[in-house]
């Protein structure tokens, strides 16, 4: 499968790639293939940083694998964190404390009453 995977980006001219295959990818490396997050993180930002491949916004997942890469967080919440961070001012409405820990984004916990609770 890598030997394919390797074969398309280096034959394609253009390879768009929607960040929720990004996504998809980081969480088949880590749980099928139990490949370490740290190389995950390399991996993804060597995808994302080739000539031929296009992203929707390639700073936010580039972002997304550091923070990854360094918080224990599920990709998903990474690429939160790294949406949160590029509009300024912005809270992530989420029950996952770890996304507080990363420290650059307002995390609000959301009540069981519907209202959310300072996190």
């Amino acid at each position: 499968m890598g030997r394919s995977a390797t074969k398309l980006l280096a034959e394609s001219e253009d390879l768009y790639l929607p960040d929720l295959i990004v996504a998809e990818t980081v969480y088949v490396l880590q749980s099928v293939y139990q490949v370490p997050r740290h190389e995950v993180a390399a991996l993804t930002r060597a995808i994302i940083g080739s000539r031929n491949v296009v992203t929707d916004d390639p700073a936010v997942l580039i972002r997304a694998a550091d923070v990854y890469e360094h918080h224990r967080l599920s990709f998903a919440d990474a690429y939160l964190v790294a949406l949160a961070e590029a509009d300024s001012g912005s809270s992530i409405a989420s029950f996952d404390k770890g996304i507080s820990k990363v420290g650059t984004v307002r995390r609000i916990e959301p009540g069981l009453s519907g209202e959310p609770s300072p996190g």
